[in-house]
């Protein structure tokens, strides 16, 4: 795991909390010792506002630019930017001008020194936040929350697990907090300003008027900037410089083996290929990553584009478990036929019950916070291992391409009915088992929108406070791709759920009514707050779907991280989502929009033969899997919530949640999500306690572990 720390005090702040400048050991003799600095950091620059990277850190991925001593930027991470460019940024940045720290291709994080004031910039998706604590009479931040749990020695913020597990698609409920209490989150979109310690939190894209509809870039010239977009980011990660696993990762290469060859026996060992690699499932996200990666023209250096072996290398799932062989082998061959071009090396990685969901919960890395990925952490890092060591995968592209239902309040709002008929039919024949009610559904449809339209947002969120005061939850499958009940089920049902402002999550069933009653109370507290310049509830709606995606992308890299492998998202870079906002509405509302914008994007850098059935989805895969896990791990989960922390917390009873797990694991229609997040934030909790040392040297929980004889271990 990576992360930035760092932190801005007054000019009255403690010498003994200062760091050390950067130098050789003995340079600074007469410099007073720090006696709290981070496990393994690199320091970037010192006093009077120093700033670490802490953990495996590329040279490539820290980059430093300067105009003065008091003047500087660091980015860390993957920026498309040249060093002119930074500095021009560093320049706007000093004026204020916090977005051009925002503009460059590639995921990253920024940092701007400017005299006295400490600039932290968060990306647009929230998949590389930023934390802030008050500490030291001052304030400390970083790319993490533990560290800053350790640094504070917080306690455990149980009102936030329940609002994570109720609502946890609703920034009202979460705000801006964390599972710690005393560390807060910066929103996305935001930036964290520090001057002598104190801060403020500003934000740095233009917002557009709730009376007046924004004007639309014509659909042509919205797929064309998408395209760009999208190949600028890959453009970025091929222009990087190529990474090979460390010596001697995983043991020595035994030699030939009977039916294995060299990747085979690589994958083994558990450690990716060198180059870049990309995820081939057969759908419409993946596909075009590593369509754009493979036809990019080749690099200076790397006459072949991509380093060892010269082709992209793209690796396909393949489950040998799961009942609905039909749908795995359709996806097998679509993912065969994009793999017959001549620039791709393809790997199908088979696997049996060792990579089902919820399989070795018991084992595994300690992640910043929980996260539904904790419970399929096996089955994806089985996959990542045969990737390469900077590996592309097509997460976020749903959130940003996808039209989010309560975006049919917003076409009512600026009086596009037209634009609802073709969503609104495509609903009434997506559900097969709501055949007989397909001349109901648009009508039901559209009447939910047009109640949203008309509900404000204190409206809103005061039905959702009730609703979970209420505690009276339908008990219906709303996971997609899952059987529903009999009667409107299945996506119909998801649709109508999301035309609200705010609902609760599929967990929030299983909470007790105190937790629920502490997440309304929450809930309340929104509605009467201030709210500024408001949203329309599509795009709000949407944004918080997005953001609540990259909170979960960033646990995924953390929870299924293989040892000298990136994970690149290249739809949560920033210039991508800002291309993707630009997508009329009327045009992603239409059934089918993702996969149509991205089969343009594709012929837009000449990519034309595409497979037939590209673009389908796969929830019902993901959902099969799902079942046949809970089955295979029926046991070890029952005995999990024999005595679970989250009991003790007050947050579920024990009984409940093992008859719901046992109901799932024989079928009955329960929302499978919901029970993912209780199964993950049970195991985090259980990690997080089985924890040994801390994140800090000098810090007074460090005193304490040296002082009782425990041996600190890894950061995290």
């Amino acid at each position: 795991m990576r992360w930035v720390v760092g932190w801005s005090s007054t000019t009255s702040g403690t010498v003994s909390q200062r760091a050390a400048p950067p130098g050789p050991p003995g340079a600074h003799d007469d410099f007073d010792a720090p006696t709290v600095h981070p496990v393994g950091a690199q320091l970037l620059w010192g006093d009077p506002a120093p700033l670490w990277a802490v953990g495996d850190w590329r040279p490539d991925e820290i980059r430093v630019v300067r105009l003065d001593p008091l003047t500087r930027l660091a980015v860390l991470g993957r920026c498309g930017a040249a060093d002119e460019q930074l500095r021009a940024g560093l320049v706007a940045a000093r004026g204020g001008a916090l977005r051009h720290l925002t503009a460059w291709p590639g995921s990253y994080t920024a940092v701007a020194q400017v005299g006295r004031r400490t600039t932290v910039v968060g990306d647009l998706a929230g998949a590389r936040p930023v934390f802030h604590t008050s500490w030291a009479g001052g304030t400390a931040y970083a790319t993490a929350a533990l560290p800053l749990a350790d640094l504070i020695e917080a306690q455990l913020d149980i009102g936030h697990l329940a609002a994570l597990l109720a609502c946890p698609d609703s920034p009202e409920a979460l705000a801006d907090g964390t599972p710690y209490k005393g560390v807060r989150r910066v929103p996305p979109g935001h930036a964290l300003v520090l001057r002598d310690g104190a801060r403020d939190i500003t934000g740095y894209e233009p917002t557009a008027s709730l009376a007046v509809s924004a004007a639309q870039l014509p659909p042509e010239q919205a797929v064309e900037d998408i395209r760009n977009a999208l190949v600028e980011a890959v453009r970025t990660r091929l222009a990087a410089p190529r990474h090979a696993p460390a010596p001697g990762l995983g043991g020595l290469d035994p030699g030939p083996v009977p039916g294995m060859g060299p990747a085979h026996r690589r994958a083994a060992r558990g450690g990716p290929a060198p180059g870049l690699g990309a995820d081939l499932s057969g759908g419409s996200a993946s596909a075009t990553l590593a369509l754009l990666a493979a036809g990019l023209p080749g690099l200076p250096g790397t006459p072949l584009g991509h380093g060892a072996g010269g082709r992209l290398l793209a690796v396909t799932f393949n489950d040998l478990v799961t009942d609905d062989s039909r749908v795995r082998e359709a996806e097998l061959e679509r993912a065969h036929a994009i793999a017959a071009d001549p620039r791709l090396r393809h790997i199908v990685v088979a696997a049996g019950e060792e990579a089902l969901p919820y399989a070795d919960l018991a084992g595994g890395p300690l992640t910043d916070e929980p996260g539904p990925s904790l419970v399929t952490a096996e089955r994806h890092r089985h996959r990542l291992a045969a990737g390469g060591a900077d590996h592309l995968v097509g997460h976020g592209a749903r959130q940003v391409l996808d039209a989010h239902p309560a975006r049919l309040a917003d076409l009512l709002m600026d009086r596009r009915r037209r634009h609802l008929l073709r969503p609104v039919s495509a609903l009434a024949r997506a559900d097969k088992g709501a055949s007989g009610q397909a001349l109901v559904i648009p009508f039901t449809v559209y009447r939910a929108a047009r109640r949203l339209a008309r509900t404000s947002y204190r409206e809103g969120l005061e039905a959702a406070a009730g609703q979970l005061r209420a505690t009276a939850f339908p008990v219906v499958d709303d996971t997609p791709g899952s059987a529903a009940p009999a009667g409107v089920g299945g996506a119909v049902d998801a649709s109508l759920a999301a035309l609200t402002w705010c609902r609760p999550g599929p967990a929030a069933r299983w909470l007790t009514g105190e937790a629920l009653a502490e997440v309304s109370v929450r809930l309340q507290a929104a509605a009467v707050r201030p709210q500024g310049l408001a949203q329309r509830p599509g795009e709000r709606r949407a944004a918080a779907a997005l953001a609540r995606h990259a909170a979960d992308h960033r646990i995924f890299e953390q929870a299924a991280e293989v040892r000298s492998q990136r994970l690149h998202a290249p739809f949560l870079d920033n210039q991508v989502v800002r291309a993707c906002r630009a997508l009329p509405e009327a045009l992603r509302v239409q059934p089918g929009a993702r996969a149509a914008v991205l089969r343009a994007v594709l012929a837009g850098a000449g990519v034309r033969d595409l497979p037939a059935g590209w673009g389908a989805t796969s929830h019902a895969a993901h959902a099969a899997a799902v079942r046949a896990g809970l089955r295979a791990s029926a046991g070890p989960l029952l005995e999990l919530f024999e005595a679970p922390l989250l009991a003790d917390a007050g947050l579920v009873e024990a009984r409940v949640v093992r008859a719901a797990l046992h109901g799932a694991a024989n079928g009955r229609a329960l929302p499978l999500d919901g029970l993912a997040e209780l199964v993950s934030t049970e195991v985090w909790l259980r990690r997080l306690l089985a924890r040994r040392g801390t994140c800090w040297t000098g810090s007074a929980a460090r005193q304490r572990a040296v002082a009782g004889g425990v041996a600190p271990g890894p950061p995290l």
